[in-house]
């Protein structure tokens, strides 16, 4: 029995988590898991550890399927990542960052960056050829008007997938991100300051805080008189 040792994460933004039911499939080379359930409750920010044990070796993680079902009612969830750790100890990650709505089952390609001449496997093959149909069906144009550039073929932000829209989710991320640099030059100094740079290094240590590794030092004073 070959047993795989799978760490799935949730994403920290606002709502990630989820109260409905979340599977995942892992599909190898030589064939592919049962499907196994990870968790009925999934928290923003936190990782689930489970284990999926299969008869035989699956060969090479090629792909990940992430099954959602309604349990009462809807409870969209945000996937960061999925990483499986094989009986030898290989470490293969899927990066997913995207949401889950609705019943749904979603793909997910090991992320090592290739080629489609890379593909050597029919269902590696077969998986991008429907990515690609499913992006031309999501990304068509029209004519606005003669004369003007061409539009995205849709009557309102609302029938597109949510992984596309500008969501009020990321808006509030946003939010939050301005707020926090704003009072991060504020404490650092820069935005009072009515006096020109003395040196590098003086700026230097204003956006070192800025990036997060000072947050919260003084305000720049001037020296005490000797």
């Amino acid at each position: 029995m070959a047993v795989y040792k799978v760490k799935v994460a949730t994403g920290d933004i606002l709502e990630a988590g989820t109260s409905n039911s979340i599977s995942i499939t892992l599909v190898g080379s030589h064939g592919e898991s049962r499907q196994t359930t990870i968790n009925d409750f999934l928290h923003t920010g936190m990782e689930k550890d489970l284990t999926v044990r299969c008869d035989r070796d699956l060969g090479p993680i090629v792909l990940i399927r992430l099954h959602k079902k309604r349990l009462f009612l809807e409870d969209a969830w945000f996937c960061k990542d999925v990483r499986v750790t094989t009986p030898d100890g290989t470490v293969y990650r899927f990066p997913c960052h995207q949401w889950l709505e609705g019943v749904t089952t979603v793909e997910i390609r090991e992320g090592s960056g290739k080629k489609a001449v890379d593909d050597k496997l029919d269902i590696l093959k077969e998986h991008r050829q429907r990515e690609l149909k499913a992006r031309q069906e999501t990304y068509q144009w029209k004519s606005f008007a003669e004369g003007w550039p061409r539009c995205l073929n849709v009557d309102s932000l609302s029938e597109l997938d949510s992984n596309i829209q500008f969501s009020c989710v990321r808006a509030i991320n946003f939010t939050g991100v301005l707020i926090f640099q704003q009072a991060s030059h504020l404490l650092s100094g820069f935005l009072l300051r009515s006096t020109s740079w003395k040196s590098l290094d003086e700026m230097r240590s204003i956006f070192s805080r800025v990036q997060g590794k000072d947050i919260g030092g003084c305000f720049v004073c001037p020296s005490p008189p000797s």
